[in-house]
């Protein structure tokens, strides 16, 4: 380590010790640490904490990598980071739950992972293990490195890490993330766009696959919706329009999750019934248009949106980016322009392009519910949070 790094490092340090222990406002931190550092505490973990929730058995991490995602693409992400496990460092995938599934390195440096309960199987989430370049980037839904003291927790701060979501671009959903991490020392920067490489390298693997099933779908779903008439339209299991007659569909809708052969209330289109198709479902459009008179954001477990109709009812996880948005909506019932939605997510206005990309994929998924210039809910609907803290419920906007 040369002396411009070692001079970083004990800078690092100093600002950890200052804020953590209360002496320094958390700003002094780089802005997606300090937010980190936030949440972290905000959920109780001390600085001096050890990891809290035991690492997975043997047969249970074998179950979750027959079900990952991730599974098929192992081989080209271990060749992608090959030269960084020559180089002596460790690559780590994870599943959704930042649960450790597997683990290339030399035996050295995953003997120094074992110290820390870098294990397989374990969680290394920001509620277990506190900031750390896994658990902080499944929170984010973006790339992060995480260097030495920038860590939360005392004893992982002579290690490293970069690590990267790996999203499905075709549903938006997170697979997993990758990870490469070992000695403080011996992992820069730079690696952090390796990392990011190979997580979309990934994706657009997984992408390529669900292309191929929807161009089968298209091919079997074209004739029959034509022969249907009025106004419908054939999608694959995450919503992708294959075919459509008689409206102006969006390229995907947003299914829920308990969608079965049965009449449904969709908040881009109204009433619905849906009867299924080899690869997808055939949706047809019914003349009722209820509005939405409530929406319930709960926060008290896995984030749940949920929605109602005088008659109907509908819900999604969405993801943490969008249960940022929606929280801070929430907040502000007159609005939020592009600028400040970027300073509350970001904690800068400048990244209105980002901000206008994700309210985009809402507003096709929500419908008349949010409403632009500025972004807000829409007054006539009742809006509730139920936060964590004893169950709590705060109503908002009461529409």
């Amino acid at each position: 380590m040369g002396r411009d790094e070692r001079q970083h490092e004990r800078t690092q340090r100093v600002t950890r010790d200052r804020v953590l222990s209360g002496g320094a406002p958390v700003e002094e931190a780089r802005p997606e640490i300090s937010a980190s550092w936030r949440r972290v505490r905000a959920g109780g973990l001390a600085p001096g904490a050890e990891p809290a929730v035991a690492p997975l058995s043997e047969g249970e991490v074998e179950s979750r990598r027959a079900s990952s995602a991730l599974g098929p693409l192992l081989p080209s992400i271990t060749s992608s980071l090959s030269p960084v496990v020559d180089d002596g460092l460790l690559v780590v995938v994870t599943d959704t739950d930042g649960r450790v599934l597997w683990r290339r390195g030399r035996s050295g440096v995953r003997r120094l992972a074992d110290r820390l309960g870098f294990v397989q199987g374990s969680a290394w989430t920001e509620a277990n293990v506190g900031t750390n370049a896994i658990g902080t980037c499944l929170v984010v839904g973006e790339p992060v490195h995480i260097h030495g003291p920038e860590h939360y927790v005392e004893s992982h701060t002579r290690w490293s890490c970069a690590a990267s979501p790996v999203l499905d671009p075709w549903t938006g959903s997170t697979l997993g993330a990758v990870d490469i991490s070992g000695p403080a020392y011996a992992v820069q920067r730079s690696v952090l766009a390796l990392v990011g490489v190979t997580a979309r390298l990934a994706a657009a693997e997984v992408r390529s696959e669900h292309a191929a099933s929807l161009g089968r779908l298209r091919a079997y779903a074209a004739p029959v919706v034509a022969r249907v008439g009025g106004r419908a339209l054939a999608v694959d299991p995450s919503g992708h329009v294959a075919a459509v007659t008689g409206l102006t569909a969006p390229e995907r809708l947003l299914l829920p999750a308990d969608l079965s052969s049965a009449s449904t209330w969709l908040p881009a289109l109204g009433t619905v019934s849906v009867e299924p198709l080899p690869g997808g479902w055939l949706v047809r459009l019914g003349e009722e248009h209820p509005t939405a008179s409530e929406l319930v954001l709960d926060l008290r477990g896995r984030a749940e949106l949920r929605v109602r109709t005088s008659s109907h009812a509908w819900q999604h996880h969405p993801s943490p980016r969008h249960t940022e948005i929606l929280l801070a909506l929430v907040r502000a019932p007159e609005g939020r322009t592009a600028a400040q939605l970027a300073g509350d997510l970001f904690a800068d206005p400048g990244r209105v392009v980002t901000v206008r990309a994700e309210m985009s994929r809402l507003r096709r998924t929500l419908g008349p519910i949010l409403q632009a210039r500025p972004y807000r809910i829409a007054a006539s609907v009742r809006t509730t949070v139920l936060l964590p803290q004893e169950s709590s419920a705060a109503v908002v906007a009461p529409g």
